[in-house]
């Protein structure tokens, strides 16, 4: 299908290249430390999963964007700290020597394994509810291996009434086949362009591929460089894509 979105729904607000101050708060969640952000009173929610270096102001800013930019259709988003306080070090990425690939394969093999953050998602959204009952529901948004994730948990019998994943990690198109929600997907140049192909070749509902060739994997969250212009400008134009597709199907 092709990558055509309805008009926009509203305006990212100006982005803050430097010492962004974050609008949400750390709430306790399934154990986990857990951001939350956005109006209360808002009936829609977004679940948020992080890339592997954990909350950084990028992510967070982009949270924010995401649960206020919207002013017709706001959301109480939520980005849990499923490394439980022990992120990837950014410093191992990109992973250009072996040392550096070795303790990334090795974080990959162990705290980032999906089915250990698959099986904490029911607890999460189950104890959310519990505490705010006029969630009626969820999408979701995963970055990096947050999209691998984001693809796990869109499938059969999925929580989700939309999901998005950002430079994706781990692009399967075998995941692709099984996806029953609208999804977006928004690659970087660093992504596969035949993974990509293939998995949008494989899923059947409703999708939007975006692709932002001259931008890094992880741009929207830990890797973006704020202070670049052209990186500042495509970070707008990647939230705004996302307010676009979560106002047109939540």
């Amino acid at each position: 299908m092709a990558s055509t979105q309805s008009k926009a729904c509203c305006t990212v607000p100006p982005v803050v290249s430097e010492g962004y101050k974050a609008k949400g708060d750390y709430i306790t969640i399934d154990g986990m430390k857990t951001y939350a952000t956005g109006p209360s009173n808002a009936k829609s929610a977004l679940l948020i999963v992080y890339d592997i270096f954990g909350f950084f102001p990028q992510t967070l800013q982009g949270a924010d964007i995401l649960a206020h930019a919207d002013k017709d259709h706001q959301y109480q988003v939520f980005m849990p700290d499923f490394f439980d306080g022990k992120p990837a070090d950014i410093s191992w990425y990109p992973p250009d020597n072996e040392e550096k690939g070795k303790k990334l394969g090795e974080f990959f093999k162990t705290s980032a394994a999906p089915p250990k953050t698959l099986e904490r998602i029911p607890k999460v959204l189950e104890q959310i509810q519990s505490e705010r009952a006029n969630i009626k529901e969820w999408g979701v948004v995963g970055f990096c291996w947050g999209g691998k994730i984001v693809n796990l948990s869109s499938q059969k019998d999925t929580p989700w009434k939309a999901a998005a994943a950002c430079h994706p990690a781990m692009i399967d198109a075998k995941d692709a086949s099984g996806i029953t929600i609208p999804f977006a997907m928004l690659p970087s140049k660093d992504e596969p362009k035949e993974d990509v192909e293939k998995w949008q070749a494989n899923i059947k509902t409703k999708n939007v591929v975006e692709w932002f060739p001259d931008q890094v994997h992880g741009f929207m969250a830990a890797r973006g460089d704020l202070n670049d212009a052209n990186v500042k400008k495509e970070y707008e134009r990647a939230y705004q894509l996302l307010l676009n597709f979560f106002h047109e199907h939540m």
